[in-house]
């Protein structure tokens, strides 16, 4: 027996059981309802894509070429969007996510208005944003599912076979996917913490993704003055997502712990050591120090700490906060990390200033020496050149194999040379174009990254569309710009954004009248539809 059937059934005893009463409710129109709707709460949604995840994860350990990916959306339609064209051109939605990125949530979702990612936004945004997400995605469901049903309603008053349709309905892949949600550094202390958390993951988020800036003074990760916190306080940060999740019943939720060792030089708190080489001798270690040999060394207001059996006092800002020792940026990252999976996170991000696989591997191998599953996820950030980058790298490594470059501008005379549009139809470019391709699956393979992801492509692709739109439409084009770079490519792409009415309920909202109101339900549809024109 089908699951489609077996529910009918269900719902026809139910019918029959509450006799004339329910007379109206017909048990296969509740049978469709119920599975359009396969999650009832934003917990169902966090444990069904907890596991999943988690599968993934495991299948990466046995095989790099199954690494993951999403793009970071700051609304619902965005997210429903990318899963339905995911879905329609790859067949499956297996091994694609959705992140949810604080940089957006801050520059598009604030009450403020648009504010820089300094955690300034409203924490609330965080949460609501993700059930944006879901709901836009279960109604990716309902709709395609409606599209189901009206198939086989047709095909029941024509006689066809049904058998098809009915295996589609039961095989049918959700387009709700795992989110990777971004808290920030936690939005205040521990506690401040876990309570976001908890309405992070009560909204669907099975991942949380958090950093080791401290949070009222959290700088985007691409940006300067960036100050970290000691392990200490990062390690209680960690253990209150996982409480929320625990006491949630997503056992199996997913920590991403991020550091942003590797571009912050200060720290704004100085640790207690309680033994030898213990954390906070780790950390405090890493400071910038000047030797001191009495109390005469000291200002008013300086303080003095013991290293190694030595008397020094640390750098310290007017505003404040310690220097780190330049040169010990690697050194932190990778104690972050391991220290991090030790203390219960199950995957690290690791904020670059460039994206070179090398320089991931190099740091990720040091972490791989102390946990050897150690995995990433990677921000492939719209903030790197990418097209610069990687012709530098090229130039670098064709330098390096004494090529011939005479032909070519010397990045180190103008820094953005390389850039030239009469470049890209050079050997040089398409070179460093291979490399952007398959940077994914090198750094899958070679730099132990588990989940690649773009943190504001939907950003930057409204921006995009939107300037060529403006550009023609108010200008020479007129109304062609919109025909000819819209909506035509809508229809030749098949997007089911064409038919708009559709795509936001129309039909959904007709289907259900017809179930309540029968042949009374004032429909939208019908002949009149100028939907009808697609």
């Amino acid at each position: 027996m089908t699951r489609y059937q077996s529910q009918l059934d269900k719902f026809s005893t139910l019918c029959q059981t509450n006799g004339k009463t329910w007379q109206s409710i017909n048990p296969e129109f509740a049978n469709r309802m119920t599975l359009q709707n396969r999650f009832k709460t934003g917990l169902d949604i966090a444990k069904y894509t907890a596991k999943i995840m988690r599968e993934d994860m495991a299948a990466y350990d046995q095989d790099s070429s199954q690494y993951t990916q999403s793009l970071g959306c700051w609304h619902g339609f965005t997210a429903q969007q990318m899963m339905m064209a995911i879905k329609r051109h790859q067949k499956t939605t297996k091994r694609s996510y959705v992140y949810l990125s604080g940089w957006m949530v801050a520059a598009l979702r604030s009450e403020f208005g648009p504010l820089p990612d300094q955690s300034m936004h409203e924490k609330t945004s965080v949460p609501k944003l993700i059930e944006e997400i879901y709901t836009f995605l279960k109604q990716a469901d309902a709709r395609e599912l409606d599209h189901l049903y009206r198939e086989l309603d047709d095909a029941k008053a024509t006689g066809a076979n049904t058998q098809e349709i009915i295996n589609n309905i039961d095989n049918f892949e959700t387009h709700v996917v795992p989110i990777i949600a971004d808290i920030d550094a936690g939005f205040g202390n521990e506690e401040a913490t876990y309570l976001l958390a908890k309405k992070m993951i009560e909204a669907g988020a099975c991942a949380i993704q958090i950093e080791n800036q401290v949070s009222d003074a959290k700088q985007c990760g691409h940006q300067a003055g960036k100050v970290t916190v000691p392990h200490e306080d990062f390690l209680a940060k960690i253990n209150a997502v996982r409480y929320a999740f625990l006491e949630l019943g997503v056992e199996d939720g997913i920590i991403v712990a991020r550091t942003d060792s590797l571009g912050a030089s200060l720290t704004q708190k100085i640790p207690v050591s309680k033994e030898p080489g213990d954390l906070a001798s780790q950390y405090t270690a890493f400071l910038d120090t000047t030797p001191i040999t009495s109390a005469d060394d000291l200002n008013d207001g300086e303080m003095a700490i013991k290293l190694d059996g030595q008397l020094c006092k640390p750098v310290r800002l007017e505003n404040g906060l310690y220097q780190f020792k330049d040169g010990t940026e690697k050194d932190r990252v990778v104690l972050d990390c391991v220290t991090s999976l030790r203390s219960g996170a199950d995957l690290l991000w690791i904020e670059t200033e460039k994206p070179h696989v090398q320089q991931i591997a190099e740091l990720v191998n040091r972490i791989k020496e102390h946990v050897p599953n150690a995995k990433l996820v990677y921000n492939n950030s719209p903030s790197f050149n990418w097209t610069l980058k990687f012709r530098e790298q090229v130039y670098a490594q064709w330098q390096q194999e004494g090529r011939d470059l005479s032909q070519y501008p010397d990045p180190s005379l103008d820094p953005k040379a390389l850039m030239a549009p009469q470049l890209d139809s050079s050997e040089l470019a398409a070179a460093a174009d291979e490399l952007v391709r398959n940077f994914q699956r090198d750094g899958a393979r070679e730099a132990g990254i588990f989940h690649h992801l773009i943190t504001l492509p939907t950003y930057h692709t409204a921006a995009l569309s939107t300037d060529i739109l403006a550009e023609g439409y108010f200008g020479d084009l007129g109304m062609l710009a919109y025909v000819r770079d819209v909506q035509r490519q809508e229809i030749r792409r098949e997007q089911a954004s064409v038919k708009h009415q559709d795509l936001a309920g129309s039909n959904i909202g007709d289907t259900h009248k017809e179930y309540f109101s029968g042949e009374n339900a004032l429909k939208a549809g019908g002949e009149a539809n100028t939907m009808n024109q697609f």
